[in-house]
């Protein structure tokens, strides 16, 4: 009876199966861990959008139709990292009755020679107060367009919810710290929203100008 020569190839034992299924089944772990981490950077933007997680401020359709008579002091804050902007709020800090819908303004400058394209990432302190300090109009929404040297002034249109007086973790909280930072974003796709220029002094939702802060 002859012998498989050295050079035929031998069919593969339970061992070798068993390897290759367990290879197998590890690389598709792998793939799969990449496309959650890709995946999960914006569902938790979204999630914490929704639920106001981690200080992030929640974007409301409308206004609440209840306004308390306890006041809270609203303070703006403006960074940028890695962009030739200036960026500042044209109102230190503002006061409004919960439930009352405000309006501020930011200013943005590009020093660059070039158009360029900026997302604000926004938070709220205390990070509880994120739950409930909610925005009806927003430039953080979209990326925003600036051409070089010019000026824009963004309105950001919001309310804080009434329900802000009942949490035992915000009633005793009489000021909030709406606070932005502009990084640089992906190069410009169809359907971005591209900034423009607005004239320098607006009236404010709560009077006067907002030049002038509350």
């Amino acid at each position: 009876m002859s012998q498989a020569g050295p050079s035929e190839p031998r069919a593969a034992g339970p061992a070798a199966r068993r390897n290759r299924k367990i290879a197998l089944i590890c690389a598709g772990f792998f793939f799969g861990m990449i496309g959650m981490a890709y995946a999960s950077v914006p569902l938790y933007r979204a999630f914490c959008q929704l639920t106001g997680f981690d200080g992030t401020v929640r974007k409301a359709e409308q206004a609440p139709d209840k306004v308390l008579d306890r006041k809270l002091t609203i303070r703006f804050d403006a960074n940028v990292r890695n962009l030739p902007w200036s960026f500042a709020p044209e109102q230190k800090a503002q006061t409004i009755r919960i439930g009352e819908t405000g309006l501020a303004y930011f200013k943005v400058t590009n020093h660059g020679e070039a158009p360029i394209t900026g997302r604000a990432v926004y938070s709220v302190v205390p990070e509880a107060a994120g739950a409930y300090f909610q925005k009806l109009e927003c430039f953080c929404f979209s990326d925003q367009t600036i051409g070089p040297g010019e000026t824009v002034e963004f309105p950001v249109v919001y309310f804080v919810d009434p329900e802000y007086a009942t949490d035992f973790e915000t009633r005793g909280k009489g000021e909030v710290t709406l606070s932005y930072t502009y990084f640089p974003s992906v190069q410009p796709k169809g359907g971005q929203k591209t900034a423009a220029a607005t004239p320098g002094s607006h009236p404010s939702a709560l009077g006067g100008t907002t030049g002038a802060g509350l």
